[in-house]
């Protein structure tokens, strides 16, 4: 199988985390702390991911100047689509629980589009990961894979919630988080193609700008989300988290 095709499909694989956890959230709602939990635990697997995966690849491929300025690059990067979202509905896009004002953001047109832009401003970056982790013949990142997996889960399942609660049909939301894992798919698929030959400083700079967005991601939505309803565990949870995709990163 192409090195691009087996990238996109398993970029693909990490999106549909997201139809696994509307479909969770449609047909029989979790509590909040069990959502905000498994965010919890999602977000000790990317800090993991992110630390040990992704910015020791960027060093060793371009070194401390290409993955410091596409860490930074990132982040900023992230920060501004966030904020601007932010400002457009897609706030609390993580969150486990909606109050009726969330409700009501939700079911606004502007608001329905905003988490889906929201939903790959987060997805985006760690799909083109995991295509670059396949480049050269390669197999893919477990680490990461598994962080995007359990990350996107009760992302799918919180908007999903909110959208379900603000009266979206069940076509409306599954065509969301569809076209969104497609997209993820097509992110990990393309990142894979158009790097394949790229130089080492290239690739340096592309993973670290995608390792300093998904850290803004963590710390501006995925930790504070999972602090609402996890409260005083959520370090230890997420530390679980961190443990276990570390040891992923070590036996594999």
């Amino acid at each position: 199988m192409p090195g691009w095709l087996e990238a996109g499909l398993w970029g693909l694989l990490g999106g549909s985390a997201l139809l696994i956890g509307a479909a969770i959230a449609w047909i029989a709602p979790l509590p909040q702390r069990l959502v905000a939990a498994v965010m919890a635990i999602g977000a000790g697997v990317l800090i993991s991911a992110v630390a040990f995966d992704l910015m020791d690849d960027a060093f060793a491929r371009g070194g401390l100047d290409s993955t410091a300025a596409g860490f930074v690059g990132g982040a900023a990067l992230y920060t501004l689509g966030n904020v601007w979202l932010s400002r457009r509905g897609a706030r609390h896009r993580k969150r486990s629980g909606f109050n009726e004002d969330r409700a009501q953001t939700h079911a606004s047109e502007g608001g329905g589009l905003a988490i889906a832009l929201g939903a790959l401003l987060d997805g985006i970056p760690e799909s083109i990961v995991i295509g670059i982790s396949l480049i050269g013949g390669g197999g893919v990142g477990t680490a990461v894979l598994a962080a995007v997996f359990l990350s996107n889960i009760p992302e799918g399942l919180s908007s999903a919630a909110g959208m379900k609660k603000a009266g979206r049909s069940a076509t409306y939301v599954f065509g969301v988080w569809s076209g969104i894992a497609l997209a993820s798919g097509l992110a990990a698929l393309l990142g894979n193609l158009m790097l394949a030959g790229a130089s080492p400083d290239v690739v340096a700079l592309i993973t670290a700008v995608a390792a300093g967005g998904i850290l803004a991601m963590l710390v501006d939505t995925m930790i504070p989300e999972a602090t609402e309803n996890t409260h005083e565990f959520t370090g230890l949870i997420a530390v679980a988290g961190f443990l276990a995709a570390f040891w992923l990163s070590k036996a594999a």
